[in-house]
């Protein structure tokens, strides 16, 4: 089974991050699954860290162009499913709609993972204007009522990636604000950020007290093997009923992906990734 995993960083920019994500894969993936990190063109951001270009609705959906670019060669280049590794689900719907091969979104995962754990979800980030994009996002799933409070832990990007060789820092700022969190009713918490998650994952931080704490980027990985099980074993897949599930004909986002000057079949010859591959001690014994 091969994972297209998109990023919302431009990955190779942030190796810390990099490093994590391969180390996390190795440890969450079975061993017959290959998942390929792929990140945002170089020429996204004039930094680093995406941080306020993708805090603002507009900014955001300029960047949509490139998770849909990455759905289609993905499915063109062989790939059983992509997930999509950002909590605001940067063009999961778009692309649901153009490849049939699971499309899966950190948040979505991670919200209904921690729907089937708890009952007053809490979301730990360090995005505050993200929350109304939260928010928003969870009332499509369904779970707009287990949404609970959303809580900006005192570190950003950076003291994260640094904690990577300095943790108990960005350890104490997150359990902080996950008390804070549980302390206004949640009863298990979501890691706002891919990094944070990833970081968390890293260190070992798995729950505050009795509380539980998702590992989002595991969350989406795991669905993406089980929805490929299931097509393959059931033969269910995406619906393609309604406004927002039907796929248009192939000729028509050909013709207007050309007029918009956007490649009309990306080549999956341009594409660029770090494979890594699941272990054998994750088998089951």
């Amino acid at each position: 089974m091969k994972i297209w995993h998109q990023s919302l960083t431009t990955i190779d920019r942030v190796p810390q991050y990099r490093d994590a994500i391969v180390n996390h894969v190795r440890r969450i993936a079975r061993p017959d699954v290959e998942v390929v990190l792929h990140g945002m063109s170089e020429e996204t951001y004039p930094t680093h860290y995406p941080g306020q270009f993708i805090t603002y609705s507009y900014l955001q959906n300029l960047h949509r162009e490139q998770f849909v670019r990455a759905a289609l060669m993905a499915e063109k280049a062989g790939y059983d499913a992509m997930f999509i590794a950002t909590i605001p689900d940067v063009g999961l719907l778009e692309a649901r709609t153009l490849v049939d091969i699971p499309v899966v979104g950190y948040g979505q995962a991670s919200f209904h993972m921690a729907s089937m754990l708890g009952d007053n979800i809490g979301v730990v980030n360090f995005l505050g204007p993200l929350a109304d994009e939260l928010r928003q996002n969870a009332a499509r799933y369904g779970l707009g009522s287990k949404l609970g409070t959303i809580v900006q832990t005192e570190v950003g990007f950076d003291q994260v990636l640094a904690g990577f060789n300095d943790p108990e820092p960005v350890i104490a700022s997150f359990k902080k604000a996950a008390e804070a969190a549980i302390a206004d009713g949640a009863d298990i918490i979501v890691p706002g950020e891919g990094p944070m998650n990833v970081f968390l994952a890293t260190h070992g931080v798995s729950r505050i007290g009795d509380v539980p704490v998702i590992d989002s980027f595991a969350a989406g990985i795991k669905m993406c093997e089980s929805l490929v099980d299931l097509r393959k074993n059931s033969g269910v897949y995406m619906t393609r009923r309604g406004y927002f599930n039907a796929k248009p004909p192939a000729e028509a986002v050909e013709r207007l992906r050309e007029l918009y000057n956007l490649e009309a079949s990306p080549d999956p010859k341009q594409e660029r990734g770090v494979a890594v591959r699941g272990s054998e001690t994750n088998t089951v014994q």
